[in-house]
């Protein structure tokens, strides 16, 4: 325990990106650099299947279960090793982050949510209808479907969800960040306008999107709630890894997706390739811009 306590104590500073994800509670220190993240059974099947899959270098390694303090863990590669300092970013990708049976599931129990309707007064007073006014309440399918209009997701086809800054400052106030401009301005805010490190998740964002148009478990999952990670620190390197795949689901036997295709319910397609078309047109629009 002696051994372990610094290690714990820099948890969080040694793993910035998991205040952006909004489950730290969900995480501990693993031995040899690694981390666990509370096991859930569909991230490992995901990930023991990528790690078979051509975007294995675009995904953290899985190195299996292991058991800590009563609780099963998935054991994945700590993926912000070789960075000093690291600024983190967080981009939920996908054009919806609820699955198709989610948003059936809800619908047939359309319960009441005062909850849902205190988030929904908190970013726009506006947003309810008179009728969900006078109950102070909404259901979750409602509320499901107007948080993807509030940000650049049902736009876009991603939204970015956090970004920690090399200081340790962390903003997670994105939710109406929703036009193309402001995007770019949060990018630009979080690269300080290097060039270079711009141009390095661009060649790697570029291949990412060519691994991603010829891997087997892409085209036949739905990929929804995932995140790309975007990781730099001030030597200039920068990395994207895609991450959570807690809610990417397999199609059945004999269906594709395309990833790009509009979503209409039913046809299962999340956007995820629409999505990075766009984180990629905005970079390279910067990248360009640049004298």
């Amino acid at each position: 325990m002696v051994h372990w306590s610094p290690f714990v104590m820099s948890f969080k500073k040694k793993y910035p990106w998991i205040q952006l994800a909004g489950h730290a509670g969900s995480f501990k220190a693993g031995a040899n650099g690694r981390i666990l993240k509370k096991h859930c059974e569909c991230e490992q099947r995901c990930l023991s299947l990528l790690m078979k899959d051509v975007l294995r270098p675009y995904v953290p390694g899985y190195h299996g279960d292991v058991e800590k303090d009563g609780q099963k863990y998935n054991q994945m590669e700590d993926l912000l090793a070789e960075f000093d300092f690291p600024c983190v970013m967080d981009c939920k990708m996908g054009v919806r982050t609820y699955l198709e049976e989610e948003l059936t599931k809800a619908r047939k129990k359309p319960s009441l949510r005062p909850d849902m309707y205190q988030k929904m007064i908190e970013v726009d007073p506006q947003a309810p209808t008179p009728k969900e006014h006078e109950q102070q309440a909404v259901t979750k399918p409602r509320y499901m479907q107007w948080r993807e209009t509030i940000s650049s997701t049902a736009t876009l086809g991603f939204r970015i969800e956090g970004i920690k800054k090399e200081d340790g400052t962390v903003n997670r106030d994105f939710k109406k960040t929703k036009t193309r401009e402001q995007v770019t301005t949060a990018f630009h805010d979080f690269v300080k306008g290097n060039n270079d490190i711009l141009k390095g998740y661009r060649a790697r964002l570029k291949d990412i999107r060519d691994t991603l148009e010829i891997s087997p478990f892409f085209k036949t999952h739905e990929v929804i709630g995932s995140s790309l990670l975007f990781v730099h620190d001030n030597k200039g390197r920068a990395k994207v890894w895609m991450i959570d795949f807690g809610k990417t689901t397999p199609l059945p036997d004999g269906e594709e997706l395309t990833h790009r295709a509009s979503w209409v319910e039913g046809n299962r397609e999340d956007g995820y390739l629409f999505g990075l078309d766009s984180v990629l047109d905005i970079i390279s629009s910067m990248v360009d811009s640049e004298p």
